[in-house]
């Protein structure tokens, strides 16, 4: 009897209830516009986008530039060093500490990773705004990491890509964050001054202070499907205007059809569609700049 109860048994049990295995929180993505439940795995390998609707969702910043660049790798483009809290800004947490869960939430100091490398054999200089890093919101960090990206293009003489996806300025660094819109402003100018293709690729959402300066300042602009361009959100400005907006107000499409971006391009094509523009305006600059020396000597 002892060996039925304290052998067989305890077996038996063993075998009938065995221990749940811990499940991957993001083992299943939801698709946002349908509804439908995609292994993430497959996910990952159809580069963020769902297979059945072709919705784009947002993409880790450093896939980003793994997709971009020639297989090989890349050389990560070191970020400058500012004070972290200058306004010892707190609200319901201290500002140190939203930082601080944001870095290891994300792996990175901030909002922006910025790389060297080549596409399609063309040195190419990118930056990429990571949406999970706070909302992607500008602030000392990110200004500094923008404008040295766009330095080092300006010196390598090489084209700018930005990947831009950013809820606004970063409210707790107040106006130190306002002022990163004229001064990467600023640093666009240097790049046009050294006649360097400039091109800005608008995810979703692209808003607030970034759309009202570098976001908008590039030589062409590309939307990806579906994404969210504007400086204050639609519902603010219904609010605001007491109307109701026309369907798909800010987005891609919207805009690319009154005019204000040069295109939509699907995230399967964007890496050839950028390598063909930089080539085409990298070929332009060189032209037109040969034609000012021939001019400028006679």
């Amino acid at each position: 009897m002892n060996w039925l109860t304290n052998v067989v048994r305890p077996k038996i049990k063993s075998l009938l209830y065995t221990t749940k295995k811990e499940v991957p929180e993001n083992l299943w993505i939801k698709c946002p516009e349908t509804g439908e439940m995609v292994f993430h795995r497959d996910l990952e390998a159809n580069q963020f986008v769902v297979p059945s609707s072709n919705f784009h969702m947002r993409m880790p910043a450093r896939r980003r530039l793994e997709t971009l660049f020639d297989p090989g790798g890349y050389d990560m483009l070191p970020s400058p060093q500012v004070v972290l809290d200058p306004l010892k800004f707190r609200d319901e947490r201290r500002y140190v500490d939203r930082l601080r869960d944001a870095k290891v939430k994300t792996g990175a100091d901030d909002a922006i990773l910025a790389a060297n490398g080549r596409l399609d054999g063309q040195p190419v200089t990118a930056a990429v705004q990571d949406f999970e890093f706070m909302g992607g919101s500008l602030g000392m960090a990110a200004g500094e990491a923008i404008i040295a990206a766009m330095m080092t293009a300006a010196d390598r003489k090489t084209p700018f890509i930005l990947f831009a996806a950013s809820g606004g300025a970063r409210m707790q660094e107040g106006i130190l964050s306002l002022m990163q819109m004229p001064r990467t402003t600023a640093a666009v100018q240097a790049l046009r001054a050294a006649r360097l293709p400039y091109i800005v690729v608008l995810t979703n959402p692209t808003t607030g202070g970034v759309t009202a300066s570098y976001a908008m300042l590039g030589d062409i602009h590309i939307a990806e499907p579906g994404a969210l361009v504007g400086f204050a959100g639609p519902r603010v400005i219904e609010q605001t205007i007491r109307e109701k907006l026309p369907p798909g107000f800010q987005r891609a499409e919207y805009l690319l059809e009154h005019g204000m971006i040069d295109m939509v391009v699907h995230r399967h094509e964007m890496r050839a569609t950028l390598s063909r523009l930089c080539r085409l305006l990298s070929a332009a600059n060189e032209s037109d700049a040969a034609i000012a020396d021939e001019a400028s000597a006679a």
